[in-house]
């Protein structure tokens, strides 16, 4: 670590900083939003979701840097594979257990659950 600018493998020191700096905010910022009770839940919740969701871009763009360039194609393939995979994964495993809870509802609870089903 001889300078600001020296190079660490995939970034300088300079655009680590930055990308450490923003995810710091983007995580102190939802809890300032909860802590002081700014918004209403729902535009909270919306809030701190949409902060993830940037927090997600921070870290995929100045820690694992994925781009769209052509160099980086094959890196930024296998994230969206590895996405697709763990998507397919917790999708199937919340179809699985609602089925699961569907099917072995005991009789007096199925029935109830039947005639909610049929007001829709």
């Amino acid at each position: 670590m001889s300078g600001s600018g020296s190079s660490h493998g995939h970034g300088t020191q300079q655009i680590l900083v930055t990308g450490l700096s923003l995810a710091f905010g983007l995580t102190v910022i939802p809890f300032l939003i909860v802590a002081t009770g700014m918004f209403e839940t729902e535009t909270a919740l919306f809030a701190i979701a949409l902060l993830a969701v940037i927090q997600v871009v921070v870290h995929l763009v100045y820690f694992l840097h994925l781009d769209f360039t052509k160099k980086g194609g094959w890196t930024l393939l296998s994230f969206v594979f590895t996405i697709t995979v763990v998507a397919l994964f917790v999708g199937g495993s919340l179809w699985i257990m609602y089925h699961l809870n569907t099917n072995m509802m005991p009789p007096d609870m199925m029935v109830d659950h039947m005639m909610k089903e049929n007001m829709r």
